[in-house]
């Protein structure tokens, strides 16, 4: 029986980033048939085919083609277990995919070989660079016409600036699309072949075609030994350490839509991410292999399973191994209860999970208990780990229930939704009307839509546009005639006072007047 130590060194838990339909969510679905996850991979626009990525779980999501929740997915590969989370790649979105980012310990990012580098990845990119997360990136879709691949790397390293080691090389694109040039595996992997046992073709000691082959007649091939040569001489050097602490990135060509590329991908990504890595706490760098059992919650997602109203928290294990009957605490309250319900996921799948080790992540029933950002521990010493990012809101609108016969259940769907921390909760000081705050408009569409499929509770908005909101040090000192239009003072859900100034002038208006006050950002 595998000890702890070897148990945790065989995880690998990354997220996949990108910009929308940069192809993110069809990579997954064909690394999850081939870690024999699902038998049929569905495609994200299965509207047609009544096919849709497992991964894409959620009615919207189905609807629209889009990801709109982070959702995360495990399976075993040769001595590998993998967790994967695919992320949404709206820009709406991004709080849940900064807090999952959170969770991982490399990250895989999708370019379109078309497109380059666009502004949400870039966006993505900045988070896993800050925590120095390692990153793997896929040039997908060079089955299409697309950027000469040199250009494609150079755009690496001008725009995001890290440096760049391609493990292989493409061979023509489009229609005119033969392989990619394989550099790691010293092969050539040819993109159309009638059987499967022709798909590798080997190269010679010099890097060429070690047998005749009519790819050896294209000028394509000539000019891939020329750039090859060209990388050689002047590209970047290898490097383990460099990949590790994040500053080179390994780069991979292929077509996941065609499958084409993957499976060397991910062979070659196991090789090289890194196992769970040391997390920050407020007791110092907690070991993941060491025997106490810890972690953190990431996410929350209420029903799951409409049929059940159920709401799951989204739990990456840090250290020691989990087994179902045990008890934890939760070091926020100092309180302990006993894990009877616990599961993993393939997306919106899940089964009973009885034993996890540090790098899974496990989904914990939640009956209310839990927030986002907290820690949970097997035994003491009790310790938390570092903050999760929150986004100070930027749109807001107000909110009632339609039918003022529906007020329960438009309550109780408020009340779980804004639990999961895609939207903020706030009321008015005497009416207690309802506002909401989001990063993004998406955000209060798909709010709508899940009142009305899961609560049966439809809802009148009415937008106020955009706000700064800023909330208050010395409370006490707070007046209520403080408020008006330009200035309104409410109350989020931890009956916190917050101000939502109406633009910068007035911000600065009002800290002009009230220099007493002082304000901040959740996000500082």
């Amino acid at each position: 029986m595998a000890s702890l130590k070897e148990e945790v060194l065989s995880r690998r838990t990354f997220a996949i980033i990108s910009h929308p339909d940069a192809g993110k969510t069809t990579l997954t679905e064909k690394l999850l048939l081939f870690g024999g996850a699902i038998r049929d991979a569905g495609t994200v626009k299965g509207k047609k085919t009544g096919k849709y990525a497992t991964s894409d779980w959620m009615d919207i999501e189905k609807q629209r083609g889009i990801s709109v929740t982070s959702s995360v997915m495990q399976f075993q590969y040769d001595d590998y277990r993998v967790n994967i989370l695919d992320t949404p790649g709206h820009q709406d979105f991004s709080e849940d995919t900064y807090r999952t980012l959170m969770a991982v310990d490399s990250a895989v990012m999708i370019v379109d070989a078309a497109k380059g580098i666009e502004a949400q990845t870039i966006k993505l990119f900045k988070v896993c660079r800050m925590r120095g997360i390692p990153i793997f990136t896929f040039i997908n879709k060079l089955d299409r016409q697309a950027k000469l691949p040199l250009e494609l790397l150079a755009e690496l390293e001008e725009v995001l600036g890290i440096e760049s080691y391609p493990m292989n090389w493409p061979i023509g694109m489009g229609k005119e699309f033969f392989g990619i040039y394989d550099r790691f595996n010293q092969r050539i992997e040819q993109f159309r072949v009638e059987n499967e046992e022709d798909r590798f073709l080997p190269l010679n000691e010099d890097g060429e075609l070690a047998v005749d082959h009519e790819i050896t007649k294209s000028a394509l091939y000539d000019q891939t030994l020329e750039e090859i040569m060209l990388l050689e001489e002047a590209g970047n050097e290898f490097s383990k350490e460099r990949i590790a602490n994040g500053t080179l990135t390994p780069v991979f060509f292929g077509s996941a839509l065609t499958n084409f590329g993957v499976q060397t991908f991910l062979e070659t990504y196991l090789q090289f991410a890194p196992p769970p890595q040391p997390r920050n706490s407020d007791k110092g760098e907690i070991d993941p292999v060491s025997e106490q059992f810890s972690g953190f919650i990431f996410k929350i997602q209420a029903n799951m399973n409409p049929a059940h109203r159920d709401r799951i928290a989204f739990f990456r294990i840090c250290s020691g191994k989990f087994e179902r009957g045990m008890n934890i605490t939760l070091t926020r309250t100092g309180k302990s209860s006993k894990v009877s319900q616990s599961t993993q996921f393939l997306a919106d799948d899940r089964s009973t999970v009885n034993e996890a080790v540090s790098g899974d992540i496990i989904g914990l029933y939640d009956t209310g208990t839990y927030q986002i950002g907290d820690t949970l521990v097997g035994e003491k010493p009790l310790f938390q780990y570092e903050k999760l990012p929150q986004f100070t809101p930027e749109l807001f609108v107000k909110v009632a229930a339609k039918n003022v016969m529906k007020q329960k259940s438009f309550h109780k769907g408020i009340q779980q939704l804004v639990q999961e921390g895609a939207i903020q909760l706030y009321k008015t000081l005497r009416t207690e009307d309802y506002i909401l705050g989001a990063v993004g408009q998406l955000q209060f569409e798909v709010f709508e839509h899940r009142m009305k499929s899961e609560y049966n509770s439809e809802v009148v908005m009415e937008p106020m546009g955009s706000k700064i909101a800023r909330w208050i040090e010395n409370e006490q000192d707070v007046k209520e005639s403080l408020s008006n239009s330009r200035s309104l003072l409410v109350k989020d859900r931890y009956d916190r006072l917050v101000f939502l100034f109406e633009n910068e002038f007035a911000l600065r208006w009002f800290s002009d007047k009230n220099e007493h006050l002082k304000l901040y950002n959740i996000m500082e």
